[in-house]
């Protein structure tokens, strides 16, 4: 017995002081940046983990908000949450190195070591528990209360495994009407931003993919989407595989002064005269880069993205011009699961950094004389539609694409309403992309409608476009 306890008792402290305050810093700033990283840890992580004050004190409010409202707070309300905590009389030297700890992560936002130290997280929780589990077994062991040990170790041993039931239907009832704040990148369509189709545009952490047959105009449409975030204030990094740098960037230039791409070259000093402009000081940034055909995987962006934040570039969105034609980090006999595993690669990405993803796939040669194009169009890969978030379709007949007009069909959508069909009008030389009638169809909708006025209809529009009269 005396042996047993000698053994605990010569357990150095030093042993358990590897993960330093340091790394316990790392550790609260992860979970403040990465909340889907946090609401794992909250399953596994307690306060007293920590071996300082402040951060037990930061660590206690923040799952305090997580257990009541099942969200954690933003940064600016949980530090209204500490001012409310800390009263006048507390203690003094605990404010102060609660606010230097906020005003040295607030200078280092994304620290190099980050993602070792959340791979590490969970050795650190086992350590801290086991630690915990030694000091108090020494005293039970003492004492010949062997179940109290036993319970201890296997308590510590369970760290790891959630310790929580999950949603209590009636007894979590609070959570479920807390609004939670879904921050959003604009499509710049009204009809589509609406409340109940994409509230806003599409989410962080999301896919939006637009399919559509070759030369409908997929990439106009993802350098729509950029150029109107960039009209939003966000800052955008585009990717392509097939086009230059600098053709995409004269597209954005067509897009954002409103000048034909056949006369941009020409109008340069009319491009640099807008860009000065007052109106165009709201203007998010953007990076367009290059890659070739089939040479880019999800590793090669991650590098390229953690280059962009050395200079202090964070990406509000990302456009992919496309995700069908990148490298998977792992080869398959079938394309189809190379291209699941690239979708799915690419969903983790916009998980990670929080931002929303925008990319075109193909459509299959069957949908090229159809009128809608749906899921089950999606060229070799109908797993690339389980992974999106968002699935819009693009459809024209070749007796459309003089006139610019088509159709656009919302074919998944989690945010709201699918299946809705609108018709749009494409113009290529400004990569602009509108909704020409304010009533949408849905799809029974169009099934269903009459052949002879759809025809009629599109007659009456090529005649408008090009001035013939009614």
């Amino acid at each position: 017995m005396n042996e047993e306890v000698a053994i605990l008792e010569n357990v150095s402290p030093g042993q358990f002081r590897h993960y330093n305050k340091g790394f316990q810093e790392t550790i609260f700033q992860g979970l403040l940046t990465d909340h889907l990283w946090g609401m794992q840890m909250v399953e596994v992580m307690r306060p007293d983990f920590f071996e300082v004050k402040y951060l037990i004190f930061l660590c206690e409010i923040y799952f305090s908000y997580f257990t009541k409202y099942k969200c954690f707070p933003t940064q600016s309300l949980l530090i209204n949450i500490i001012k409310e905590s800390l009263s006048e009389d507390h203690d003094l030297i605990l404010r102060d190195q609660i606010v230097d700890y906020l005003l040295r992560m607030r200078g280092n936002p994304r620290p190099n070591d980050l993602a070792y130290v959340k791979d590490k997280t969970l050795d650190f929780c086992k350590r801290q528990a086991f630690k915990e589990a030694l000091e108090k077994s020494v005293e039970l062991i003492s004492e010949d209360n062997f179940d109290s040990v036993l319970s201890l170790m296997k308590k510590a041993v369970s760290i790891g495994i959630p310790n929580t039931i999950g949603h209590d239907f009636f007894e979590d009832m609070e959570a479920r009407f807390t609004r939670v704040s879904r921050a959003v990148c604009p499509t710049g369509i009204p009809e589509l931003d609406q409340k109940d189709i994409l509230n806003g545009g599409l989410g962080r952490g999301e896919i939006g993919v637009v399919t559509a047959n070759t030369g409908v105009g997929k990439s106009h449409w993802l350098v729509a989407m950029g150029a109107n975030a960039m009209r939003a204030g966000k800052n955008v990094v585009h990717y392509t595989f097939e086009l230059t740098e600098q053709a995409v960037g004269l597209r954005y230039d067509s897009n954002l002064c409103n000048i034909s791409a056949s006369d941009v070259i020409d109008r340069k000093k009319t491009v640099e005269k807008f860009y000065s402009s007052e109106e165009t000081k709201g203007l998010g940034k953007l990076i367009i880069k290059e890659y070739p055909t089939g040479a880019a995987s999800i590793t090669t962006l991650r590098s390229h993205i953690e280059k962009l934040a050395l200079r202090n570039f964070k990406p509000s969105v990302i456009i992919i011009d496309y995700a069908d034609i990148m490298r998977s980090t792992r080869a398959y006999d079938s394309l189809r699961h190379e291209l699941k595993l690239i979708y799915e690669e690419l969903r983790n990405m916009a998980m990670e950094l929080r931002v929303p993803v925008w990319t075109a796939s193909q459509a299959n040669r069957e949908s090229a004389n159809s009128d809608i194009v749906g899921l089950e169009n999606m060229s070799e890969a109908y797993g690339k539609a389980m992974v999106a978030d968002l699935v819009i379709s693009i459809s024209r007949k070749a007796m459309e694409k003089s006139t610019g007009y088509g159709r656009l069909f919302i074919a998944k959508n989690r945010a709201g309403r699918d299946g809705i069909l609108f018709p749009i009008h494409i113009d290529t030389s400004l990569s602009k992309i509108k909704i020409v009638e304010e009533d949408s169809q849905t799809l029974k909708e169009a099934v269903t409608a009459d052949e002879g006025e759809i025809k009629k209809q599109l007659r009456k529009k090529w005649k408008e476009v090009n001035g013939l009269g009614k």
